[in-house]
């Protein structure tokens, strides 16, 4: 028995509507478009939207159901378009508002659903409101629509309180006052140029609601919402009384992060997205201790969807994976959302390079690690990935296979976390560099006239154009195992699975006459055969009438004959 992993045919899906089918969020495949990396329209170096909208044959025929896109607001851009000066205007970089409507009209035409991003935690230091306020000074009513506190100490040398950013260094900036003379301090969880908004201030809630109408009312099916556990504070803004906060995230409810009042601003969203037609959801960027928490979000009568942070995080492991698709199914079942399964995005070491290292290292890992093994790996983890119950997104590039470029040098480099200590690693560059389409050219297909961040050699052969029609490519196994999903509906429906028994280090589980086995050891193991193999992520053969599945493999079978 061969590899089962053949090219697939194109899907042609201009005649969709993308309103055809109900609750299409539940079982979706999304897939994430970083502009600046994806495709480049002008020859500037920088993608663009009129870039993506080229490209949405190819997303089409790869067989996901949305795109998401990272924010592409007017925004200078000082932490990759994460500070947001106009909501409702598009960066000169990426095009104009035409671009935004040609790009969802078209994508709607192919039978893609467009997700936004909204970033409602902070603007961008520019931003009018904000620009209004300093201009001011002490009383202006628009230092109410931030956090502006006097501070601490004699002359009111010292920040207001002890949080950290982020990105590291204190969570808060002294301003200048009109007069000349040092004032008072504005918070940002973030860089000093993405202030937070107050959202206790009836005026933020306000232009956030009218914000979320212009977009809806321009065709958009739904909003990522940056720092969906951030917009609200702990009254008085208490001390935390300890350093290195960084690393108490994801540990512990933090007087900044999953306060409870986020919950009364998502209620009032909800009712306004349940206004327009189209079935158009949310999907809630929440990093919380745990999954029980991450399900506050997902009530019926809040978001839709919340990335699974924890099972990103998760080792290539078959008993730590089995626990936290165990507490993730246990988790979404009371609140009926639907589960989120996530390897990659635009914050994280790429998994085929996490995967190509030893565990325990974070999700920011600064060495290649084995290449061939963190290739094989994030193979079968995709494939694991895709049979779960819910809905799975997908990062730029993964369907190439590529690695993080961990080697950027220092003067090319653009995180802002990575020019502040004691905060993020400042690492994220790495899974950033614009992708590969053809083997030749300045940026290799990704436009004319090189790339913003530069390419490694290797991204040739790793290239759209490399990969396609090449049977066990790595591109064309994303296809096989998204078309076969796709046919078969009950994949990514439910709300559990049967676990089946397997030796150790093998995780097996049935959906019907479906079945999944995923081999994380180093060995070759040889297990029963459950039917038909309908992909398998490597070689698997027929042996004492059973099949070898080599080692960190993942194979589908079906008793269908």
């Amino acid at each position: 028995m061969s590899q089962q992993h053949s090219a697939a045919p194109a899907r042609h899906l201009a005649t969709v509507s993308v309103a055809d089918r109900r609750d299409w969020w539940r079982d979706a495949v999304i897939y994430q478009v970083y502009p600046r990396s994806f495709a480049d329209s002008n020859g500037d170096g920088m993608g663009d939207l009129e870039g993506v909208r080229a490209r949405l044959p190819y997303l089409r025929d790869l067989g996901v159901d949305a795109v998401w896109l990272s924010p592409f607001y007017a925004s200078p851009q000082a932490d990759a378009g994460y500070d947001v000066a106009d909501y409702r205007a598009v960066d000169p970089m990426f095009g104009s508002l035409l671009d935004a409507d040609a790009l969802i009209r078209d994508a709607h035409a192919h039978g893609l659903r467009v997700i936004v991003d909204l970033v409602p935690n902070h603007s961008s230091d520019r931003h009018e409101w904000f620009k209004r306020a300093l201009a001011e000074g002490p009383g202006s009513p628009l230092r109410d629509r931030y956090h502006f506190r006097p501070g601490k100490g004699k002359n009111g040398e010292l920040p207001p309180n002890d949080w950290e950013s982020i990105f590291g260094g204190p969570a808060w900036t002294r301003v200048t006052e009109p007069d000349g003379t040092p004032g008072e301090w504005y918070l940002h969880l973030f860089a000093p140029e993405q202030p937070d908004f107050n959202w206790d201030h009836p005026a933020v809630g306000d232009e956030f609601r009218s914000i979320l109408r212009f977009w809806l009312d321009m065709g958009v099916d739904g909003f990522r919402i940056d720092v969906a556990h951030g917009l609200v504070k702990a009254e008085g803004l208490p001390d935390l009384g300890t350093h290195d906060q960084v690393k108490l995230l994801g540990n512990d409810v933090m007087p900044f992060f999953d306060q409870d009042g986020v919950h009364a601003i998502y209620r009032q969203w909800r009712r306004i997205l349940d206004e327009y037609s189209g079935d158009r959801i949310f999907v809630a960027e929440a990093w919380t201790p745990t999954v029980e928490r991450t399900a506050n979000y997902v009530r019926p009568d809040e978001l839709h969807q919340a990335f699974n942070f924890q099972y990103l995080g998760t080792a290539w492991d078959a008993k730590e994976l089995r626990t936290v698709i165990d507490r993730t199914l246990d988790a979404m079942r009371p609140v009926g959302a639907p589960a989120t399964w996530v390897l990659s995005n635009h914050d994280v070491t790429r998994h085929a390079t996490r995967f190509a290292n030893p565990p325990g290292l974070g999700t920011q890992i600064r060495t290649a690690g084995d290449r061939e093994l963190g290739l094989r790996r994030a193979r079968a983890a995709t494939l694991l990935m895709l049979a779960l119950p819910g809905s799975a997104y997908l990062y730029q590039g993964e369907e190439l296979g590529l690695p993080d470029v961990v080697d950027l040098p220092d003067e090319v480099r653009q995180d802002p976390a990575y020019f502040r200590g004691a905060g993020q690693d400042g690492f994220r560059d790495g899974c950033r560099v614009p992708i590969p389409w053809t083997r030749t050219g300045s940026s290799y297909g990704f436009g004319d006239g090189g790339s913003w961040l530069p390419q490694p050699p290797v991204w040739a052969e790793l290239s759209v154009e490399a990969q396609t029609g090449v049977p066990g490519s790595t591109l064309e196994l994303y296809r096989s195992a998204l078309r076969v999903r796709r046919e078969r509906p009950d994949l990514g429906a439910g709300e559990s699975v049967e676990w089946l028994r397997a030796p150790e280090g093998v995780l097996a589980f049935r959906r019907g006459d479906f079945v999944c086995v995923a081999n994380t050891t180093g060995e070759s193991v040889t297990l029963p055969s459950y039917g038909r193999v309908l992909l398998a992520s490597g070689e698997v053969t027929e042996a004492d009438g059973g099949t070898k599945v080599p080692a960190d493999t993942t194979v589908w079978w079906t008793a269908e004959r």
